[in-house]
């Protein structure tokens, strides 16, 4: 079974980033055939917004998120998820 990975974006980020972001994770994550072991939720403010656009990827915050960061991060996701 493959590892599942959960990413919640906060409601108030998207007006600072995170619905580009959505947009640039849904489209890396079809291109790399990985939206079957990837869960995009949102979730509740989590009162960093001074810091956002934030995303939570399987319980670690990240804080400031550009698609630069996210490629980054979405790289080393689909290799541990193709066992790389």
């Amino acid at each position: 079974m493959k590892p599942r990975i959960k990413i919640c974006m906060g409601s108030s980020c998207f007006r600072r980033g995170n619905r580009k972001n959505l947009e640039f994770i849904e489209t890396y994550l079809e291109e790399h055939d990985c939206t079957a072991d990837v869960e995009l939720v949102g979730s509740r403010c989590e009162e960093n917004c001074r810091k956002g656009p934030n995303i939570e990827i399987n319980g670690q915050m990240f804080h400031g998120v550009n698609q630069e960061m996210l490629a980054e991060l979405l790289q080393g996701l689909v290799g541990k998820l193709s066992g790389e």
